[in-house]
């Protein structure tokens, strides 16, 4: 299992000065839509500088027609990323000319489809996708792991039954975790890193227990101490 920081700092002074803290770590850094919208490349390459290191995970959550999506795939990959994603939303489809595009590369990121976002209750996804959350989210997963997709971002719940219907080496990475039963906030499917390992996650993302936290660097070190048990 490994970790993936949250950058989702009001400014970018205060994200580049969490990665500083947090330099020298075996990390991922997760750069999100406010951040990436705000700072755009300029953030990757100061991650960068702070630390070679360091694997990037760009999370924009690409949804739209087949075309424009591939596009935006290339663009993504030139950018010197190591993993972003897409939603599974979009369709077979466009998840299939994704993948198209970037396997010709030597050394393409690793592409995940979303599947259900860990904000929704299980009534709301109803409303939207007349499904279950659980249901939704293998559909999503089997569909994406036929057009080529590398794996799924889903809640911690889903995971094994993801591996299950699709393959063990479908990666699942999963948000909303909070590590130590620290609060729940606008998360709903929210895990901890022990429930993680049970549902054989492959990334566990922590933002705010990390970075709103007087100690980041302790609390980064007692994540990786737990995963690594």
């Amino acid at each position: 299992m490994k970790l993936s920081v949250a950058l989702d700092l009001e400014k970018d002074i205060d994200n580049l000065n969490l990665v500083k803290q947090l330099k020298g770590f075996p990390i991922w850094i997760k750069i999100g839509l406010r951040t990436y919208i705000r700072d755009g490349r300029n953030i990757i390459d100061e991650v960068k500088n702070i630390d070679q290191n360091l694997k990037i995970f760009l999370d924009l959550k690409l949804y739209d027609i087949p075309n424009t999506m591939g596009d935006a795939s290339e663009s993504i990959a030139d950018l010197g990323i190591d993993m972003f994603n897409v939603h599974a939303s979009a369709g077979e489809k466009a998840m299939q000319e994704v993948i198209k595009r970037l396997n010709s590369r030597k050394n393409r990121p690793i592409v995940l489809a979303v599947t259900a976002l860990t904000s929704f209750e299980e009534n709301e996804f109803y409303k939207i996708y007349n499904q279950s959350i659980l249901e939704k989210s293998l559909a999503f997963a089997e569909m994406s792991y036929r057009a080529g997709i590398d794996g799924v971002v889903s809640s911690v719940f889903e995971s094994k039954n993801i591996k299950e219907k699709t393959s063990s080496n479908f990666i699942t990475l999963t948000p909303g975790i909070r590590p130590f039963g620290e609060n729940r906030d606008d998360q709903n499917r929210i895990g901890t890193i022990e429930i993680a390992k049970n549902n054989l996650a492959d990334f566990i993302v922590v933002g705010r227990p990390i970075y709103q936290s007087n100690d980041p660097r302790g609390v980064v070190e007692k994540i990786l101490i737990e995963i690594s048990k």
